[in-house]
């Protein structure tokens, strides 16, 4: 069910506002801090644990973990967020803490021409949890399931490859259209993302054909799958011929889908779950405060951002994007929103990176309440309607955000009508669907700019939800996939930059603030920006 926001903001709306703000930081004890007295926001544990520097691993128990929603399926052509997946299928490549595909389930992967010939060598050892050996066949089977299903996350990637053959048992030759130094991204990206690298057993494929793998999944990760109760609970078991010798520590996994954010942060605090997936500033600011809990967090790229759907109006016309943008009071929006601890965001790519310029973070509008008004007012007097529906979840921190963002508009003549929505229905029904003219999300952090940046601004790409367009960017993010020359991918990166910047795709105003928080006693964390876990190498001191 969604709920409508009641229109009650005349004249007191920046007074409400301001008591929403008081409230939740009340609300969030003594543990968060408040304002700029509260803890200082800052990059943590950014890949997890440092296991040269932990004590001998004890192995047994089971480890409890909150997810902020539940898992759509285990297939990995579905798109979906599943902080599970990985545990079950491992992948064949694994991101390094500078983006860099490393070898894991598959020993390497090798190009003799530049980009265009990629070799894939296979561990011998390997075998699915259901005896079957992860072989060449195996990941040709897979990956053409992406080839061949359009829906599939990892389509748009997976469709570079001209022909795979088997050159032997363990070796694997993709040969591809046209040269990508990215390539083998693709079999190291979060589960979310479209990663080629999470193999299902083709046995299981046949046996249980995919309703059958999508509820109970047959991998070559540390654990196997054991039971699932929908919106309760997933069970998953130590794999016994696991290819890592020694490994998992543990002796099972218990999933928990928690998508209110209030109950998720309560039963970490209280000791009811030993990891939850956080995804709102509100989570990681009062994890930071509290001293008995281990945080995990890197900003990297992506943001948070109001997604414009640019084939409505009134949003098809850029002076009302502008207009939103310059209606943001960032200093109010901090203080009110993000208790003084917000890392602003003026493009997608973190100010940190190769990827932004001093040129592209200039170009973006600032705070100017009397132009927001100017052109609304233009846009009125063309014929144009200022009142539109901005849609969200009913997650409290974003009730919050939108009062305030209702607020706001109002002060420029566009008057905001808010409907919230729980998490999964919003994702399906709002966003996935298109059925919204301003929408909020919570985007980033990402450990690479491919493939988020390519999804989110390229025509047709799979999280580019308000259907924004442009040949030039397309052309730009093509050539970011296709080249082997950093420079090159640097300067591309910088222009797509430049161009959505100019275009207003999408309205920045924070990075984005994804973390895991575990108890104290959770050790060999291993972790993406995105939350992805790798979980063989985690146990618990107790």
């Amino acid at each position: 069910m969604n709920r409508s926001l009641p229109r009650r903001w005349p004249t007191r709306a920046a007074v409400a506002v301001l008591a929403v703000g008081t409230l939740l930081l009340t609300a969030c004890g003594s543990n968060a801090g408040g304002g700029a007295d509260g803890p200082e926001l800052r990059t943590v544990n950014p890949f997890g644990d440092d296991l040269a520097t932990e004590a001998p691993a004890k192995n047994g128990g089971t480890l409890i973990l909150a997810e902020d929603r539940e898992i759509v399926s285990f297939d990995p052509t579905i798109q979906n967020s599943n902080m599970a997946a990985l545990a079950v299928y491992d992948s064949l490549l694994k991101l390094d803490d500078k983006g860099v595909p490393q070898p894991y389930l598959a020993k390497s992967m090798d190009t003799t021409d530049n980009g265009t010939t990629w070799r894939m060598g296979l561990r011998p050892e390997v075998t699915f949890s259901d005896g079957t050996p992860l072989d060449a066949q195996s990941v040709i089977t897979n990956v053409q399931r992406h080839i061949d299903k359009k829906s599939s996350p990892s389509n748009r990637y997976a469709v570079v490859i001209g022909s795979m053959r088997a050159v032997d048992p363990t070796t694997v030759e993709f040969t591809l259209k046209n040269p990508s130094g990215t390539f083998p991204q693709l079999f190291a990206l979060p589960f979310s993302s479209g990663n080629l690298g999470t193999i299902v057993s083709p046995k299981a494929l046949q046996e249980k054909g995919e309703a059958g793998i999508a509820k109970e999944p047959v991998g070559a990760g540390p654990f196997v799958f054991s039971s699932w109760v929908r919106d309760s609970k997933l069970t998953l078991s130590k794999n016994p011929n696991y290819w890592q010798q020694g490994l998992p520590h543990l002796d099972g996994l218990e999933f928990r889908p928690l998508p209110d954010t209030e109950t998720r942060y309560a039963s970490i605090e209280n000791g009811d779950v030993d990891v939850m997936f956080g995804g709102y500033h509100t989570e990681l600011i009062r994890g930071l405060g509290n001293p008995n809990l281990k945080v995990y967090y890197g900003s990297g790229n992506g943001a948070e951002y109001i997604y414009f759907n640019q084939q409505k109006a009134p949003f098809d016309d850029r002076r009302m994007r502008e207009a939103v943008i310059r209606s943001i009071d960032l200093n109010a929006l901090a203080a009110s929103q993000y208790r003084g601890q917000m890392e602003r965001a003026s493009g997608y790519f973190g100010d940190d990176t190769p990827y932004s310029t001093q040129q592209s973070r200039d170009s973006w509008p600032a705070f100017d309440i009397e132009k927001a008004k100017q052109l609304v007012a233009d846009y009125k007097a063309g014929g144009g309607n200022a009142t539109v529906q901005y849609k969200t979840t009913n997650a409290p921190n974003r009730v919050a955000f939108a009062e305030f963002l209702q607020a706001q508009l109002k002060a420029a003549g566009i008057d905001i009508q808010v409907q919230f929505y729980d998490l999964a229905q919003y994702s399906s029904s709002v966003v996935q669907s298109h059925d919204f003219q301003i929408a909020g999300w919570v985007g980033g952090p990402t450990d690479t700019p491919f493939p988020g940046a390519y999804n989110l601004f390229h025509s047709g790409g799979s999280t580019n939800y308000g259907e924004y367009s442009n040949p030039q960017v397309d052309a730009l993010l093509d050539t970011a996939v296709s080249t082997t020359d950093p420079d090159e991918l640097a300067k591309a990166y910088q222009q797509v930059q430049q161009l959505t910047n100019d275009d207003l795709a999408v309205a920045y105003y924070s990075r984005g603030y994804l973390s895991t928080i575990a108890k104290p006693e959770v050790e060999g964390m291993q972790r993406y920006l995105t939350r992805d876990t790798f979980f063989a190498n985690m146990w618990l001191d107790r």
